[in-house]
């Protein structure tokens, strides 16, 4: 009886073994499988170089815009688009009949002031002696006070005509040397050494002239030794750039072709479109001189340009996908209460989250990810600059970004990706 009770006992305790040797097992299973899969990387120092990034397109420094100043027919036109030209050389000839009838005109109205002129002279020399014999007449008592003030009034009118003859002379003087003038630009120079980059009109096409209005625009010619590159900077990054910054000019037509530059004028007027909607975009209007010449540039052209704003050698680094933003009340939120308290924030405790969450990284402790509060610097397309919080050679995770950016908490398990492992035996 002894010995059944004893066999008994030791298949309870076996069992009892077992089971708990199950439960065991089962509770690391799902702790092991509870684990967060990452990757890690190593703080290292680094050289980093912040940089925006800009479109636009290549402009030469000189481009002058040729009108003609008098309205009329070309008769001649002296170069076609792509010419070279230089300073002086004759462009354009507009036929010249109309400024010559008007210079005809004014010739004779020039004429007949003169003819005025003399008359009216002739005129006042004899109103002048017959004011003097009046005179003369009138103090010895010979003649009436009203002779004498007739004669006054007769000399002062005369002397007046006069006078506005000399004016009406030198008015039409004036404007005939206008129309002279015309004549002279009836005949279009380059004003510059250059390129003819645009033609826009043929021989024998009638143009309209630039003195009362805006007159027909024949041609563009540029100086095309000295190119920049003009793009638009996004408002929230303009105030990373300074006039003296080095850029890197790649130009669209021109691929695995890089040209230096250097930022020489920063616009102070912002430029918006789609102004007044949801996609309404505001940037900066930038020049960026190339330093590199490149005979196969040509205005127009679309550029993207990448502008160093800051460069530190030697510095802490991690990867950007490595740093992530936690506000510490909300995690409190998040884990103190349930789904329905977390999705009714208190309003007034959001307003007085005035200050920016703190950035942070996870390091690897053993199997842990430990929150570290980190202050960061600059940053380019790839790590980020770490100023305070973490010490070079430290293992810190870096990926995956959902589970840097959501799912690791301060504690979290995790477990090194396989993939990354056999990317580090590599």
């Amino acid at each position: 009886m002894a010995k059944r009770k004893s066999k008994k006992t030791i298949w309870i305790v076996l069992g009892i073994i077992l089971v708990f040797g199950i439960v065991a097992t089962v509770f690391f299973m799902n702790k092991s499988n509870g684990a967060i899969g990452v990757t890690t990387s190593k703080v290292a120092r680094k050289t980093i170089i912040q940089s925006v990034s800009a479109t636009g397109k290549i402009e030469p420094e000189t481009e002058v815009k040729i009108s003609s100043e008098t309205s009329g027919e070309i008769i001649y036109l002296g170069v076609k688009e792509g010419d070279t030209v230089k300073t002086n050389q004759l462009l354009v000839r507009i036929k010249p009949d109309i400024i010559e009838a008007q210079l005809e005109q004014m010739k004779a109205g020039s004429e007949a002031s003169k003819s005025e002129i003399n008359a009216q002279k002739a005129q006042v020399d004899k109103t002048k002696a017959d004011f003097d014999r009046a005179k003369e007449l009138f103090n010895k008592g010979f003649i009436s006070k009203q002779d004498f003030d007739a004669s006054t009034l007769a000399y002062n009118a005369s002397v007046a005509s006069y006078e506005s003859s000399l004016s009406r002379y030198k008015q039409s003087k004036a404007g005939q040397d206008q129309i002279e003038r015309n004549m002279d630009r009836t005949s279009i120079f380059s004003p510059l050494n250059g390129i003819v980059t645009s033609l826009t009109v043929e021989n024998g096409e009638k143009v309209v002239g630039s003195q009362m209005m805006t007159g027909t625009e024949m041609m563009k010619v540029a100086d095309l030794r000295t190119m920049n590159a003009v793009v638009d900077v996004d408002e929230n990054d303009i105030i990373l750039v300074k006039v003296g910054d080095t850029a890197r000019v790649e130009i669209d037509a021109l691929p695995n072709r890089i040209i230096n530059g250097v930022v020489i004028e920063i616009g102070h007027s912002a430029k918006s479109n789609a102004l007044g909607t949801q996609d309404q975009v505001t940037n900066f209007s930038v020049k960026i001189r190339l330093l590199e010449a490149e005979p196969r540039l040509r205005p127009g052209m679309s550029c993207n340009a990448e502008i160093e704003t800051e460069t530190k050698r030697n510095v802490l680094s991690v990867p950007l996908q490595a740093v992530t933003i936690r506000d510490p009340r909300l995690e409190n939120i998040e884990n103190n209460s349930n789904d329905q308290q977390i999705k009714k924030v208190d309003e007034k405790e959001k307003a007085q989250k005035v200050e920016r969450p703190p950035s942070v990284v996870f390091k690897k402790e053993g199997n842990k990810a430990k929150l570290i509060k980190v202050e960061t610097g600059i940053s380019d397309n790839g790590f980020i600059e770490i100023t305070n919080g973490l010490s070079e050679g430290e293992e810190i995770i870096s990926g995956t970004f959902q589970a840097v950016s959501k799912l690791l908490k301060d504690g979290s398990d995790i477990k090194i990706d396989s993939v990354s492992k056999k990317f580090k035996k590599k």
